[in-house]
């Protein structure tokens, strides 16, 4: 694993970045599937938990619960916990599960609310649950998931887990807030995004990361660093899913793209596309931004290749991968480490070989 200093995350406007030329063919990406193929059995049993959990919702809630958890996706977070916790192959231990499903439950809430905000059709190749239930019911789905996930944290015999849940969950709504705050404004600076950034994404990276270290019993020494790497690896995943937004195939990545821009959420890729555009037309996508005019998606992308936003974008997700792995430094014998890394290869393997949508 590299160990070179990691490069900021949002250099300055006036900084002297290299201009690469944009990527053109790319090689298909490595799927997180391949790093989590050992936590088949751990998944499996958050599954089990997961659905377990319906039976306490009331009967009129518990298929919208479940056509949630069903809509998942990846895991990533459950994976965090797992991975912060390893000791090795063998039995599954319940407190992670638990927990796991604790987070995953927040996640999805947060999906849930954020589907609504971006008019979103598509999660994980399904309607979502605003489209499925509308967008009313949807709301109180996420208030009830979001309740649901509180109370399971309540029943560890530390007050620890719901100290840190509910303290990561206030977090990731006010970062929801802000955002929503923010959307129609073309004034949002790099430190605007990067706050957003670490309330709503690295947040729940973060705590997933530490939960995961701090349950499975590792000094607290190591538990600081797995959660520093979880904030790192969160906002270096927020920045390639923004990238993604633009450059992603929607068939492929399996929901609706393009929300960003077309709700004037202003994200990395266009913060950059406004900040290198002459005066003039930078007018007019901050026109298009606060919704004085259509977004003209196709020209941005064009305007973004033709400037190289891509390249700088993605070292931007690299250098977020470089600072979370260099946390973990000091610690290259325990067992977590290791595959801790492997994820933040993965991620690296993701932003590699995406390439631009045929949208």
């Amino acid at each position: 694993m590299s160990s070179t200093c990691p490069q900021p995350l949002l250099p300055p406007a006036d900084s002297e970045s290299p201009r690469a030329a944009a990527p053109a063919i790319l090689p298909r990406p490595q799927a997180f599937a391949g790093v989590f193929s050992m936590l088949a059995e751990h998944m499996a049993e958050l599954d089990r938990h997961l659905h377990g959990q319906l039976e306490a919702f009331e009967p009129e809630i518990r298929s919208m619960a479940g056509y949630c958890i069903d809509t998942s996706g990846k895991r990533i977070r459950p994976a965090l916990v797992f991975l912060s916790g390893w000791r090795g192959q063998g039995a599954v231990a319940p407190e992670l599960v638990r927990v796991a499903a604790v987070v995953e439950l927040v996640h999805l809430a947060t999906l849930v609310h954020d589907d609504i905000m971006d008019e979103a059709d598509i999660r994980r190749n399904r309607r979502t649950a605003a489209r499925e239930y509308g967008a009313n019911a949807a709301v109180l789905l996420g208030d009830a998931l979001f309740a649901h996930a509180l109370h399971l944290a309540t029943q560890f015999p530390t007050t620890e887990v719901c100290a840190a849940v509910s303290e990561s969950t206030r977090r990731v709504c006010a970062g929801e807030i802000v955002q929503t705050l923010r959307r129609g404004s073309a004034a949002v600076t790099r430190a605007d995004y990067l706050r957003v950034v670490e309330l709503k994404t690295a947040e729940l990276f973060r705590v997933s990361c530490l939960l995961g270290a701090r349950l499975s019993g590792r000094e607290p020494d190591f538990v600081d660093a797995a959660s520093r790497f979880g904030r790192r690896l969160g906002i270096a995943y927020q920045i390639f899913d923004d990238l993604v937004d633009f450059y992603g195939e929607e068939q492929r990545i399996g929901k609706t793209l393009g929300t960003d821009f077309a709700s004037g959420k202003v994200t990395l890729p266009l913060l950059l596309l406004l900040e290198r555009l002459p005066a003039t037309e930078a007018a007019a996508l901050a026109a298009e931004i606060t919704g004085e005019r259509p977004p003209q998606a196709e020209l941005r992308l064009r305007q973004m290749e033709e400037l190289h936003v891509f390249v700088e974008v993605a070292a931007a997700v690299q250098g977020e991968v470089a600072a979370a792995c260099d946390a973990l430094r000091p610690w290259q014998e325990l067992a977590p480490t290791p595959l801790l890394l492997g994820l933040g290869d993965t991620l690296r393997g993701q932003v590699a070989g995406l390439r631009r949508s045929a949208r």
